[in-house]
């Protein structure tokens, strides 16, 4: 992937201690950017903080003060885990909606005044499942599809100074998925694995474009599942179905008690 265009860029990447923020931090410098990371945990260029609370306005401040300036923010931090729609909310779906949504909302927020003076670029890293939601996953699709809403919502707002850009991956192999894999909730069948690069690939090219793109697909596949979920959502909703039923024939989540109203409604193969 051609990184021109990144030389001399001041960066904030969230997330920074995760899969895609690694290999961001890695990509960017590589190419000349100077990154500042933000993460739970501090590292050697990473800034501790809990990206849910009132301390990420100053520690914005301070990633931009170590940088001079900020061109790109990459709001990448997020989590996951199981959450059918049809249970009441629980602290699972409250931290996905804290970390998904209102940590980017927040962080963007603190940055816009470095990012407009430098007329820099916001770019979102969302997901397959704003467009395409899947089941017993609802907590993820909705804070994902409102990320998206709040991105629009932004580029309307601020889009003359500041681009703003969103990234769907699809499935990557990382610890995400490991607290829906632990409920017997694996989506391995029913969502197909894509290579963590090809994600980075895309974000690197919503951040050099010469006019920051709206919206990026990671992949051939993700532009196609997209374009159906957008245009032909009865048919993305038949899709999907088609798909679980063939899982949960085949004992996927036979072990999960999260998935039992499901077995239950789907019956037989041929119920």
């Amino acid at each position: 992937m051609n990184n021109k265009g990144m030389n001399g860029k001041r960066v904030i990447v969230t997330g920074a201690n995760g899969t895609f923020g690694r290999l961001l931090t890695r990509r960017f410098t590589e190419a000349g950017a100077t990154v500042v990371g933000i993460d739970l945990a501090a590292a050697p260029g990473v800034l501790a903080c809990d990206l849910t609370t009132t301390a990420v306005p100053g520690v914005v401040e301070r990633a931009v003060a170590e940088l001079g300036g900020l061109d790109l923010l990459v709001n990448n931090a997020g989590v996951g885990g199981p959450a059918p729609a049809e249970l009441a909310p629980d602290t699972v779906v409250k931290r996905q909606l804290e970390v998904n949504l209102l940590a980017a909302w927040r962080t963007t927020a603190a940055a816009l005044p470095a990012l407009e003076a430098g007329r820099g670029r916001v770019v979102f890293v969302a997901s397959r499942m704003a467009v395409l939601p899947l089941p017993l996953a609802a907590a993820y699709g909705v804070s994902k599809r409102a990320l998206v809403a709040y991105a629009d919502a932004l580029r309307l707002e601020v889009g003359s100074h500041v681009g703003v850009s969103v990234v769907y991956p699809s499935m990557v192999a990382s610890p995400i998925h490991d607290s829906t894999a632990a409920a017997g909730l694996s989506l391995d069948g029913v969502s197909r694995y894509e290579p963590a690069d090809g994600v980075v690939d895309a974000i690197v090219r919503a951040a050099t474009a010469r006019r920051a793109p709206r919206a990026v697909a990671t992949t051939a596949r993700g532009r196609l599942e997209m374009a159906i979920a957008r245009h032909f959502p009865s048919l993305a909703d038949a899709m999907v179905r088609r798909t679980v039923r063939s899982r949960l024939a085949a004992g996927a989540f036979d072990g999960a008690p999260l998935a039992a109203g499901m077995r239950r409604r789907y019956g037989p193969p041929n119920g």
